[in-house]
Order: C-alpha cells, then sequence, then structure tokens
C-alpha cells in the first residue's frame, strides 16, 4: 500500500521538494558564477560556460517542473521527462567537448552525472505516480 499525505502519494511530495530545492540551489550556484565576480568564479576553475549557462537556465525549469509536481499535474511529468532528456543531451555535449580537448572540471562530469541520475528518477515516479498510477486492491 502506498503512503499519502492528502491526496498526493508521498513520493510525489518527495520529488516534487526535491526538484524546487535543487532548482533554487542550481539558479544560486549557475548565478553566482555567471553574474559575480569572487570567490565562487575563482572556485569554478575551467567551467564549460555553455553546460553552466544550461545548468543557470533549466534550474528556473526546474522550480517549474517541482511546482506541478507539488500540484500532481500531469504536464509536470513530461516536463521532467525533457528535463532528463535535455540534461542527458547536453552531458553527451559535454562528452564531446572532452573530447575535443575542452578544458573542463571533473566535478562538472560529477555533477551532471547527478543531475542526469535525479531528473531520471523523478521522472520514474511522477510517470508511475500521476501518469500510471497501479491500482492496489
Amino acid at each position: 500500500m502506498q503512503s499519502k499525505i492528502g491526496s498526493k502519494p508521498m513520493s510525489i511530495w518527495i520529488v516534487s521538494i526535491i526538484a524546487i530545492v535543487f532548482g533554487l540551489l542550481t539558479i544560486k550556484s549557475g548565478g553566482s558564477v555567471l553574474f559575480f565576480e569572487g570567490a565562487a568564479r575563482e572556485n569554478a576553475g575551467h567551467y564549460v560556460p555553455f553546460v553552466l549557462w544550461f545548468n543557470f537556465v533549466i534550474g528556473f525549469v526546474y522550480l517549474i517542473a517541482g511546482a506541478g509536481l507539488f500540484m500532481v499535474q500531469r504536464w509536470s511529468v513530461w516536463l521532467s521527462i525533457v528535463i532528463a532528456l535535455a540534461t542527458l543531451v547536453v552531458f553527451g555535449l559535454l562528452g564531446l567537448h572532452i573530447l575535443n580537448d575542452g578544458l573542463f572540471e571533473f566535478r562538472t562530469v560529477g555533477a551532471m552525472t547527478l543531475r542526469t541520475a535525479v531528473w531520471t528518477v523523478i521522472s520514474i515516479i511522477s510517470y508511475r505516480n500521476i501518469i500510471r498510477p497501479t491500482k492496489l486492491s
């Protein structure tokens, strides 16, 4: 039996909160490197500009998806899938950048791995709970 809080499955509460927190952290970290001189930019090292811009912009989309998931909206499931796929595409482009001897930080590879994994899991959980919920008797 699936536990619920109100009319939402607990897993939807959890993934929506993760999406929103992840979005806020992404906007803060990306924005601090993009728009402010100082420690954040210096500590970023050899960041890859297109990856940084993608992550900053998609952070706002994370917030929209998280809000939609919280409200159990079907469109938010599809948006979560688009986020996962777009992240995977940018991750692939990062791989091409690296293969072409582009400068990068290993933590960028780790961050993109984490982002891809998180949004894949959010997509699967939201799909199973909103689009195709299982009926338990």
